[in-house]
This record gives C-alpha cells, sequence and structure tokens, in this order.
C-alpha cells in the first residue's frame, strides 16, 4: 500500500474531530463528584497527593482527559474528591488502597423556654472549665454581631486550639467565636450565598446560640416567646464550619470540615443536617467523620432526621455518634380566625403579622385560578405559586387545600392565607402573610361559610301550612322570592402562646428507628426540644424563607431535629466541663441514663422515637455508672458486622484485626440501652443475651442492685444482680438475658442499677419489625 492511498479527505478529518469531540463531551457530561475514602490519614503529604494522582490515572477511561484531584482530606483521616465516571468510581471502589467510593451527594439543613422546660435553669451549677470547653457548629455559618456571641468577659482562646479564622471584608471572629472557616470544595459561590462565614440562611445562627449562645434577656420574634434566649453552656466557645449554603451541604464539604475540626482541637461537633443514608456506614461522610473524631476523643451529636412518623426513617444512627429526636415543650403557639359569623376557628402558626380585628372579604382558592395560565380551579385550589389569579385574590383572604407555604397568595397579593391538613399539626408553620393552619374539619367549615354567604335565598312571605309534605301557599299573587350576594368576610388574629399540658411529646415530623444498617443498636439515642425554639437569627435572611417576606429579624421561631440537637451538645459540652477526660461513650451513656423516661402507651414506636427519653443535664453531670466504650469496642463491633481486616486496617491506620473465631455481635457493643430483634417466626421462643460493663463514677464504696421491668410475655434477667464497687473508676460486668413470648410488635422494658444514691436507667426494647 502506497502513501497515496492512505490519504484522508479534509472532510472526513472534520467528521472524525467531530465524532472525538463529542465523545468527549458525552464523556464528560456523565462524570459526577465522587468521595474516594482511603482511611487513617497519611503522613506525607506530598506522597498522598501523588498516590491520589497516580490511583486517578489507574481507574480513568483510556479516552479521558488527565483526572485531577478536587480536594484532599490529611489532617485527621484520609481521601479525596474527584470527578469520575460510574465505570471508573466501580474500578476505583476495588483499587487495594481504598476503603469505599460514593458520590458527594448533597444533605439538607434538618430558648427562651427550651432549657428551662428540661429542668436546666440559667443559675445550674457551672464548671470552671466550661470556658475550655469548645463546640465545632457544622452549618450555614454565623451572624457575628448577634448578642448571643458577644465576647465581654471572655478571655482569649482555650491553649488547646489550634483553628483558624478566615476572616473577610464583612468578618471577624472574637473570644467567643474563637474559629471560622469555609468549604466549598466545587468552588462554585453565588452573588447570593457570597465566599463568607457570615450566615445569610439563618440556621447556623439559630444552631450555634442554641447550643452556646450567651445569655440574652427580652428576646422574642416580634413579641412571641418573648424571655431570655441562651446556650446550654453559656461560657462557651464557638468554632464555625460553614459547610452549607443556598445548594445543600454536600458529603465532602462536610468531611473536609471534620477533617479540620478534629486537628483543631474541639471538644464536641454539632451536625444538624443530614440526608437519605446508606447501609453502609463508611458510605456516609457524618459516619465516617464522626468516626475518626471518637477515635480522637471528640463527640459527635447529630439529628435524627425529619422524616417521621414513618419507621427506619432516621438520617443519622452510626453507633460511635449521638442522634436526637425533637420534642415539643409547654408552649404552644396557636392562630385564631374569625368568620364573618362571628365563629372562631383555632389553627396554628407563627403569624407575627396583626391585621388588628379588621375584617377581610375571603376567597377560596378553587374559585380563583390563574386562567391567564391554564390553570383551571382543580389546581388553584393548592395555591401553590402562580395558580392563583391576582384580580380576584389581591386584598383578599385565601383559603387553601394543602400544607403549604401559601406562595400563591403571597405572589397574588393576597391579605392572608388559611392552609389546612391533618400531618403535622404539632408544627406551627412560618407564612410569609398572615395565615393559620387549620385541621381539615374546620377548613371545611370555612369552605362551607364561604359557599353559604355568597348566595342566600330571600323570601319575604312566611309558608303557614304543610300538610303531608306539601306546602299550602294562601295567595300565589303575593308571593316572591329573590338570590341576594353577600361577601363572605374574615380576619386572622396575630398568634397567642398558650400552654401545653402534655409535653414532651415526640414531633410527628421526628425520624424513627429502627436503624436501617444494626437494627440493635437502638436509635435515636436521646430526646430533646426541636418544636417552636426561639434562638437567634440572621437578619440577611427572611424569618419564612420566602423571598420578598421582608420582615428582619434577630430571633427566629422554628421547629426541627436540627434545634434538638444542639440541646444535647448544649449538654454534652455541660457534662464535659465537669469531667474533662471521659470519653465521648461516657458522655452520652452519662445523659442516657440519667433521661427522663417518655411513656410507650402515647407514642408511635416507643424507643424507636426517643431513645432513652429526654436528657436531664443536671442530672447527668452525677450518672453514677457509665457504659464506657473506646476504638478497640467499635472495631470489634465493625468486625462482627462482616468488615473485613484489610479495611478496618486502613480505616484505623494500625494492625487492628477481626478474631477468625468469635466477632463481636451488635449486642456486645457497651451501649447503654438494649435492642433484641426477633423474626417473626420466633416471636414464641425469644432468646437473647447482651455482655456489658458498667464503671464507677459515682461514690467509690458503693453497692449497685438491678431492677428489671419486664413486658408481658417475657422474662428478663441480670446475672450478677449485685455489683458491689470497692474505689472509683473499677468495672464491673454482666450478662442480661431475656427469654418468653413476644406479645406484640414493639414492647418496652428497662434496667435500672441503684445504690440508693444513684438510678442508672438503660431501656431495653425487643421487637419484630425493622
Amino acid at each position: 500500500m502506497t502513501m497515496d492511498t492512505c490519504k484522508t479527505s479534509p472532510h472526513l478529518l472534520i467528521l472524525l474531530c467531530f465524532a472525538s469531540f463529542l465523545q468527549l463531551c458525552h464523556s464528560a457530561s456523565q462524570q459526577k463528584s465522587y468521595i474516594i475514602y482511603t482511611g487513617n490519614s497519611m503522613n506525607d503529604e506530598a506522597s498522598a497527593l501523588t498516590l491520589y494522582s497516580d490511583m486517578l490515572q489507574e481507574v480513568a477511561d483510556s479516552n479521558a482527559e488527565p483526572k485531577l484531584v478536587q480536594h484532599h482530606f490529611k489532617r485527621s483521616f484520609s481521601g479525596f474528591v474527584a470527578m469520575l465516571t460510574e465505570e471508573e468510581a466501580n474500578r476505583m471502589a476495588r483499587h487495594d488502597r481504598v476503603v469505599a467510593v460514593f458520590p458527594n451527594k448533597k444533605k439538607q439543613l434538618h430558648t427562651t423556654r427550651s432549657w428551662d422546660f428540661i429542668g436546666f435553669p440559667l443559675q445550674a451549677n457551672r464548671a470552671p472549665a466550661e470556658s475550655d470547653v469548645i463546640i465545632a457548629v457544622f452549618d450555614s455559618g454565623i451572624w457575628p454581631e448577634s448578642e448571643s456571641f458577644n465576647d465581654k468577659g471572655f478571655g482569649p482562646p482555650p491553649s488547646k486550639w489550634k483553628g483558624t479564622c478566615q476572616t473577610s471584608k464583612n468578618f471577624t471572629c472574637n473570644n467567643k467565636i474563637i474559629g471560622a472557616k469555609i468549604y466549598k470544595v466545587d468552588g462554585f459561590f453565588s452573588k447570593d450565598d457570597p465566599k463568607s462565614v457570615r450566615d445569610i440562611d439563618g440556621h447556623g445562627t439559630h444552631v450555634a446560640s442554641t447550643a452556646a449562645g450567651n445569655p440574652v434577656s427580652t428576646a422574642s420574634m416580634l413579641g412571641l416567646g418573648q424571655g431570655t434566649s441562651r446556650g446550654g453552656v453559656t461560657k462557651a466557645r464557638i468554632a464555625v464550619y460553614k459547610v452549607c449554603w443556598f445548594d445543600g451541604c454536600t458529603d465532602a464539604d462536610i468531611l473536609a470540615a471534620f477533617d479540620d475540626a478534629i486537628a483543631d482541637g474541639v471538644d464536641i461537633i454539632t451536625v444538624s443536617l443530614g440526608g437519605f443514608s446508606d447501609e453502609n456506614y463508611f458510605r456516609d461522610g457524618i459516619a465516617i467523620g464522626a468516626f475518626h473524631a471518637v477515635r480522637n476523643g471528640v463527640l459527635t451529636v447529630t439529628s435524627a432526621g425529619n422524616s417521621g412518623p414513618r419507621p427506619s426513617s432516621l438520617s443519622n444512627f452510626s453507633p460511635w455518634s449521638i442522634s436526637v429526636a425533637a420534642s415539643t415543650i409547654d408552649r404552644k403557639f396557636v392562630t385564631k380566625v374569625e368568620l364573618g359569623n362571628k365563629i372562631t376557628y383555632e389553627g396554628t402558626s407563627i403569624n407575627t403579622f396583626d391585621l388588628k380585628g379588621e375584617l377581610y372579604p375571603i376567597i377560596y382558592g378553587g374559585d380563583a385560578p390563574n386562567k391567564g395560565e391554564g390553570i383551571d380551579g382543580s389546581s388553584s385550589r393548592y395555591c401553590s405559586s402562580g395558580s392563583l389569579d391576582k384580580k380576584l385574590v389581591k386584598g383578599k383572604i385565601v383559603l387553601c387545600e394543602s400544607r403549604s407555604k401559601a406562595l400563591g397568595p403571597f405572589d397574588a397579593g393576597a391579605v392572608g392565607a388559611l392552609i389546612q391538613g391533618q400531618g403535622f399539626r404539632d408544627l406551627p408553620p412560618s407564612l410569609p402573610l398572615p395565615g393559620s393552619y387549620l385541621a381539615l374539619q374546620d377548613g371545611a367549615s370555612v369552605y362551607d361559610y364561604i359557599n353559604s354567604t355568597r348566595y342566600q335565598l330571600k323570601m319575604p312571605l312566611t309558608l303557614t301550612k304543610s300538610v303531608e309534605n306539601h306546602i299550602y301557599l294562601p295567595n300565589m299573587d303575593s308571593f316572591s322570592f329573590s338570590f341576594s350576594y353577600r361577601t363572605p368576610i374574615a380576619t386572622i388574629f396575630k398568634t397567642d402562646e398558650t400552654k401545653d399540658t402534655i409535653a414532651p411529646v415526640v414531633a410527628s415530623f421526628s425520624s424513627r428507628g429502627p436503624n436501617i444498617v444494626t437494627p440493635e443498636i437502638l436509635k435515636p439515642d436521646l430526646v430533646a426540644p426541636g418544636v417552636s425554639i426561639l434562638a437567634s437569627w440572621s437578619p440577611a435572611s427572611p424569618p419564612s424563607d420566602i423571598e420578598g417576606d421582608n420582615r428582619t429579624l434577630n430571633f427566629n421561631i422554628i421547629s426541627g431535629t436540627s434545634m434538638a440537637c444542639p440541646h444535647v451538645s448544649g449538654a454534652a459540652a455541660y457534662v464535659k466541663s465537669f469531667h474533662p477526660t471521659w470519653s465521648p461513650a461516657a458522655i452520652r451513656s452519662a445523659l442516657m441514663t440519667t433521661a427522663k423516661q417518655l411513656s410507650p402507651k402515647t407514642h408511635l414506636l416507643a424507643e424507636f422515637a426517643y431513645g432513652a427519653g429526654q436528657i436531664d443535664p443536671s442530672k447527668a453531670v452525677y450518672p453514677g455508672l457509665v457504659y464506657d466504650a473506646g476504638e478497640i469496642d467499635y472495631v470489634r463491633f465493625l468486625c462482627g458486622q462482616g468488615y473485613s481486616t484489610r479495611t478496618l486496617q486502613l480505616i484505623t491506620g494500625d494492625n487492628s484485626s477481626c478474631p477468625e473465631t468469635k466477632n463481636g455481635s451488635a449486642r456486645d457493643l457497651n451501649y447503654a440501652s438494649f435492642a433484641l430483634f426477633v423474626p417473626p417466626s420466633n416471636s414464641n421462643s425469644v432468646s437473647g443475651s447482651f455482655n456489658r460493663t458498667v464503671t464507677n463514677v459515682g461514690s467509690p464504696k458503693s453497692t449497685y442492685k438491678a431492677t428489671v421491668t419486664s413486658p408481658k410475655g417475657l422474662k428478663i434477667e441480670v446475672n450478677p444482680s449485685v455489683l458491689p464497687f470497692t474505689s472509683l473508676n473499677q468495672k464491673q460486668t454482666f450478662v442480661l438475658t431475656i427469654t418468653g413470648k413476644l406479645e406484640g410488635p414493639i414492647v418496652s422494658g428497662s434496667l435500672v442499677w441503684d445504690d440508693g444514691k444513684y438510678q442508672v436507667r438503660s431501656p431495653i426494647v425487643v421487637f419484630n419489625t425493622a
């Protein structure tokens, strides 16, 4: 073959180049951000980066452009972030230096009265070491000018602090906020979400002030919830790690924050965010970070999630962290609605607007469709944005058939909105206009009123005779009737505060267990106030989270397990201030065994809703006994979950290994609760045992006796049933055995160790649904 026969036409070359370009574009479009977690930290950063680059080139498709390391974790554990195709990610997962590869998913952001309600007043006994405790807040940033973070009276940061303050033209730290840093691995910032630690969302400010904010007297949300706002540990320091932005909170940013916070010297990490969890602890950014935190003596407190009340809806449930559910407090907010017929209905909302009792026309959303946009009444009744006719709605109150943010009425210029529904009646919404959330029956009554007043039949002549359902008129010539129109009217009052006599109750939205990965680790661990919590806020963020809501607040009332989580973080920091050397497990145990018991009879899914119960910080300082655990216990637990020796050695960076014979089961992890899963086929022959060790932190010489409460059909025994102690920090072991018949899908019991001074309570749950 001669050279002439190999010549290619210019047109063919162009086509070949274009095809190659399309192939490259397709390959790039299939890429997404992945986290490659490689375990324990590597000492040599340069060597680590070289290794990561080599690994990327090894797994790269043959036609791919050179791969870049977007970010690498280096201070507390190791790994990196890179753009990969699904095939490249699968190849990377098989690499012998890799623990796990998972998509860089986005997670979402899940108090005047609350601390007092749980029996923890501002005047509670305080340890001098409280000012040495550092709480790391992983959230949307912080508003530094808030009085909650004033550093008046604070000395310099503790000497253990190794972090930094990422200052900017509009942000500086002080001796209260001792550290601040932003995390945005993808490097994209919008003009509405600037490159600063400053919080323009409000969530992070609310969380930080709930955990460790200064006392601020006369705090309120435009008059609602008035009192003294404060955190649990008012003298503690705050380190801010901004991982959440308008587009969410990515695993990569969360892991980068963990990497720094652990090395910075923090004591407690509070994480009020989460998302859909993987059935593998080491494919979840929060679980990975919390594991490395606990190895370094740092406790991570997480929100359980807001996907309740369905079972197995938890977002965070790793056994080395605390998972917190949300409960009500003894204050609730009601918003009354009065109609033109003088009938009043009581709904719920956080309504700071005042119509001063003035009556306005009221219209049903289904009668005001935006026909110009092709919308009919079947859609407009839900009052979504753009669904309503502005001409028909402006200046009126709109009745909507949904529990929504009332965007449709707000956009259309309505005076107010009535939303309705049966779900989440314990969650008062905050709307951008006057509004109330009515029960369905009351909403139906309002609808009937609107219809009954629009058209009325007028009959001036009285009907005088009726025989066997026949009506006789005395003079038909004088009989007349007519239809007349009368405008239905209503008003919405400003929200009132009332006493909630049945609190605490687990919130309907609070996520429930069982734990989807390890059902026999009872989660959530604890419950804390999370409904209608008043705390500091960012003035840059509207309270309803709706653009166009021009109210400017320094304090806001919001709900969620995000609000419950910092209560437990503050309580954990309080315990830490009295016991600086206690491990994260010991602190968790103290909070659990001193918690206030809630009733399984009044709560859906019993302990899977509230764990050990509601926190009592004052009691938690003196628990008597603790169920302690360390890295070796968690490694043994992971062996029992099927993790290999190779994987565990990558994670720990040491010679950890799984025994060839018996691996530790979930029941043997030294946890302050007991959960026994019984397959439905074995309900008539229940059998299970738990090995536990308790450490004496109460009286040096003491004798604890076991008191067991067994549910019907089951026999629970403790051996030995008496534990004598002769010194502090002495350990004693026991075995708890459960046998018998399971007479329900979930049954509850308890074990209490009592020495006459301390009562150390652990919940016991036996169940057949997971």
